[in-house]
């Protein structure tokens, strides 16, 4: 019985926090993709001009950027434009445009 017991509390600790990482995103500020965000990791007000991009098929938001531009948000002090495919945020959650 201490063994099963033991087994589902350490199960439960193990578990949690991969159950916990599901409900993290961008809109909350807590976790951030660096490489691609899709429009549903975006706060919801910079959700506009969403599309696919062609070669991929990737979904991703322009938010008045213009064509072939991708919006980016790192945190609520650095957030903006970069060619598609080329932003990125740094580790001290700046974004970043490579050529």
């Amino acid at each position: 019985m201490i063994k099963a017991l033991a087994l589902v509390v350490l199960a439960s600790a193990v578990l949690a926090p991969a159950a916990r990482a599901g409900e993290l995103n961008a809109a909350s500020g807590l976790v951030v993709r660096v490489d691609w965000q899709t429009p549903e990791q975006l706060p919801p007000r910079f959700r506009n001009h969403c599309t696919a991009e062609n070669f991929t098929s990737r979904p991703y938001c322009s938010d008045h950027c213009g064509i072939d531009y991708q919006f980016y948000y790192c945190s609520e002090a650095s957030f903006g434009c970069c060619h598609l495919g080329h932003g990125y945020c740094d580790w001290n959650g700046m974004l970043r445009c490579h050529p």
